[in-house]
């Protein structure tokens, strides 16, 4: 707890009083004055100091020369453009050290290191003279002097007459804590007082409020580490110029006398709150010139105990003050428009982006029934109030604004006790816009697409049976000819029907039939299928793990099957390269805690992987690599997972491609 020695530069120099302040960080509590009429309060202020002046500021050697003879516990350090004659006139006037204004960072660390010490001896030397000249009972370890009880019995009593009782303004902590500090003053018979405190528990103690205090006091700042602090938390008592005479201690001494030197002050009395520090009072003189006696002293802190429940409550209210302003601010100032009721379904909110949203102003519906705002949202609103469930979110095209609105509410409630509704209103009409012209822009590339897949598709067939048509009169003789005719035909119409069947298939799916059943069941069919219709057999290595504790998922099994039909038909085309192909296949449950939410399948190859540039491609219609083919597989599944409420997630590197799909478990079954 050993104080921070001070150091006072006096300079107009603001380039050199920033350089003072980088190298004396870490060693001492720095304080700049730039006026030469401040310097001399501030250093009487202060007390034991070492003063760095700038020899080119105003009025500098009348300063020092004033300084040097009046105060012997400053030391000064002059510095100065090298080789002047001011410099050469301040050597001679005796001060610490004259120096050059371009000192080194590592020079000027240990002149003020040689200073301080020099101050710190300094400072032992008067102590101990002083304790000589008193006698050895100041040197006596303090203790708190015992309470004098009046002949009334009514102790301290005499400045809460004075003090007011209740001071219930809070809206304005500044204007309380001032009301509170002429009250003090008032009440305590003195011409200055000062209050200390922090606004928040991160901030350091400055002047809340003030009365004829000096003017350097405005500027003082005190960390949760400052010595004054550690020692309030630590003593637990006011300090006062008889405590200081009291103390034992070289180190409390020091730290007393220069907290009440640096305030002006006579008597500091802590103020805490909840077992803390919260800040401390400071009273100078009375006005009678009295000095405070003990029973003055024990009703100061009486007073500082009442101005700390004051204050206490006054900072609570300013938290709470600035959280209601923040939140409001917010609700303000965030994109969607907020209307919120009570449980009496009364509009208690009207925000200003609702206002432009449903074009009603504040004014016409704040503290009126939830109807004023349209009779869908009030409908919305109290049968959000007044459900036990959630009401899923809605959309409609307001009948005011024409805007098309997408509105999502939701109970507002304490503790089980409902206390109103609120509606989150978003403005969607932009977002539509862009949507339908999106679409129409989709619609478009789909033609466009298709266009050019069918004339590429349609083509070979044709081109085949233009072919054997235009040789059919030469060669119809030829029994050979019209045998290989007949299946050629035949085989270019199958796939030309397949073409037309599945642009159908795309454009018209069958409805979905949904119901409970086991994923596994799909799975195997689609393997089943994927057999039969795409030969995945032969030398292809197929490994599939099912495990059989997966919850039931409401899904059409022929659906599904088709899916995974295609994925693993997909697999076996991918890895049909390697020379040892590979296709894994699983299923097994997610988990959300202990309820499983999910079922993933996983269809995995050891393929060479999805080229990079169309990676970002493989759902949109008509992309393939097939030489054959309308690349509407995967568009199909991811279509048909999308319906069953799931997602399909693709992982695909170089040595192989892993396809996903998450299936939600049914509701109420796992």
């Amino acid at each position: 707890m050993t104080p921070t020695p001070f150091c006072i530069i006096y300079s107009q120099d603001a380039e050199l009083v920033r350089r003072a302040r980088a190298y004396l960080r870490a060693m001492s509590e720095v304080r700049h004055v730039s006026e030469p009429d401040r310097l001399y309060p501030v250093l009487q202020q202060t007390g034991p100091c070492v003063l760095i002046t700038d020899l080119r500021a105003k009025e500098c050697r009348d300063l020092i020369e004033q300084i040097h003879s009046e105060q012997s516990d400053v030391l000064i350090i002059a510095l100065g453009v090298a080789q002047s004659e001011t410099l050469r006139e301040a050597e001679q006037l005796g001060v610490y050290a004259a120096e050059e204004l371009g000192l080194e960072r590592r020079r000027f660390h240990a002149l003020l290191a040689r200073a301080f010490d020099f101050l710190k001896v300094s400072q032992e030397n008067r102590d101990l003279r002083e304790a000589s000249a008193t006698g050895r009972d100041s040197l006596t370890r303090f203790e708190p002097t015992p309470i004098v009880e009046r002949s009334d019995g009514n102790r301290g009593a005499a400045p809460f007459l004075r003090f007011p009782r209740v001071l219930r303004r809070l809206d304005n902590i500044d204007a309380l804590v001032g009301t509170v500090v002429e009250a003090l003053a008032d009440a305590a018979g003195v011409s200055r007082v000062g209050l200390f405190s922090r606004a928040r528990k991160d901030e350091p103690y400055r002047l809340r409020a003030g009365l004829h205090c000096l003017p350097e006091t405005d500027g003082l700042e005190f960390g949760q580490r400052d010595p004054l602090v550690r020692w309030f938390e630590l003593n637990a008592h006011l300090i006062s110029r008889a405590n200081v005479k009291r103390s034992g201690d070289q180190t409390q001494r020091t730290v007393m006398r220069r907290a009440l030197d640096l305030f002006g002050a006579e008597a500091i009395v802590p103020l805490y709150a909840r077992g803390f520090i919260i800040g401390w009072i400071f009273f100078g003189h009375r006005v009678t010139g009295r000095p405070f006696e003990d029973q003055d002293l024990e009703s100061l802190t009486m007073l500082a105990e009442h101005v700390s429940t004051i204050l206490e409550n006054a900072i609570l209210f300013e938290e709470a003050t600035v959280q209601k302003t923040l939140a409001e601010t917010l609700l303000k100032s965030i994109p969607p428009g907020i209307v919120a009721i009570d449980q009496d379904a009364t509009i208690r909110w009207f925000n200003p982006p609702a206002e432009k949203i449903l074009g009603l102003t504040s004014g016409e519906v704040l503290n009126k029934p939830v109807e004023r705002a349209g009779n869908r949202l009030a409908s919305l609103l109290r049968e959000t109030l007044e459900s036990r469930t959630s009401v899923p979110p809605q959309r409609w095209i307001d009948s005011n604004t024409r805007r098309s609105l997408a509105i999502e509410t939701r109970q507002l409630a304490d503790n089980g006790s409902r206390l109103g509704a609120v509606a989150v209103i978003q403005d969607v009409t932009l977002q539509e816009t862009m949507r339908e012209r999106q679409a129409l822009v989709d619609r478009a590339t789909f033609w466009t697409d298709l266009a050019a897949s069918m004339s590429h598709e349609i083509r070979n067939p044709l081109v085949a049976i233009k072919t054997f048509a235009q040789l059919l009169p030469e060669r119809f003789e030829d029994a050979d000819f019209r045998k290989e005719f007949n299946q050629i035909v035949l085989s270019e119409i199958d796939r030309l029907d397949k073409i037309i069947t599945q642009i159908n298939n795309f454009a018209h799916p069958p409805e979905l039939v949904l119901k409970p059943i086991d994923v596994r069941a799909p799975v195997q069919k689609g393997l089943e299928i994927a057999r039969s219709r795409y030969g995945v057999n032969g030398h292809l290595e197929l490994e599939t793990s099912l495990e059989k504790n997966l919850p039931r998922i409401m899904g059409d099994e022929s659906a599904l099957a088709e899916v995974f039909a295609h994925l693993v038909a997909n697999a076996a085309e991918a890895s049909a390269d390697r020379s040892k192909p590979r296709i894994t296949l699983t299923a097994k449950p997610v988990r959300e805690g202990s309820k499983q939410s999910a079922v993933m399948v996983t269809v995995r190859d050891n393929g060479s992987g999805i080229a990079a540039d169309i990676k970002d491609k493989i759902f949109s219609p008509f992309c393939t690599t097939k030489p054959r083919g309308m690349g509407l597989g995967l568009p199909i599944v991811k279509r048909t997972v999308f319906d069953h409420h799931g997602r399909v997630e693709v992982d695909s590197t170089p040595k192989g491609t892993e396809v996903t799909i998450l299936l939600p478990a049914a509701a109420g079954r796992d």
